[in-house]
């Protein structure tokens, strides 16, 4: 990275441009500037947006920018492919046990909790209305039946 950093550094001193004109013209940090010139990539968060940026450093320096962009591309993989897959899967752990921590920080009530099968409670429920409408029905029918009088009772009067 140092190479990209050093190219792109001696192309800007052969125009004649400072520093501080190069970061103001582009819209950026002098700091961000004399990071990419040192090779300093722990400046930068993202790796893409660090790739974009050399791009656009290069092309207003008028330089080949596919070819600074494609250097910098190797650079990447010659560093990333050096990483073993334990690490690989340690970060990846690290980022799964993050989110699951964020997840359990989600204050829930009981309005917002989100029930997950209530087949249960219908049919218990269910069940239980058909029963009581039975009883009814069976309480009503004999209520019925009791309250006629019968064929004897209508010969003894």
């Amino acid at each position: 990275m140092k190479d990209i950093g050093q190219k792109l550094k001696e192309a800007r001193e052969t125009i004649g441009l400072s520093l501080e004109e190069t970061a103001n013209d582009l819209k950026v940090e002098d700091s961000q500037i004399a990071d990419i010139e040192n090779g300093n990539l722990k400046a930068f968060d993202d790796i893409v947006t660090l790739k974009y940026f050399i791009r656009d450093y290069a092309k207003y320096l008028g330089l080949d920018y596919d070819d600074i962009v494609d250097e910098y591309n190797e650079y990447l993989f010659d560093s990333t492919s050096k990483i073993s897959l334990a690490d690989i899967k340690e970060a990846k752990r690290r980022i799964e046990k993050k989110e699951n921590k964020e997840k359990e920080k989600i204050v829930r009530s009981p309005y917002t909790i989100i029930r997950k099968d209530r087949t249960k409670q219908k049919v218990i429920l269910w069940s239980l209305l058909f029963f009581l409408l039975f009883l009814l029905v069976s309480y009503l029918l004999l209520q019925l039946l009791f309250t006629q009088s019968s064929p004897v009772e209508n010969v003894i009067r």
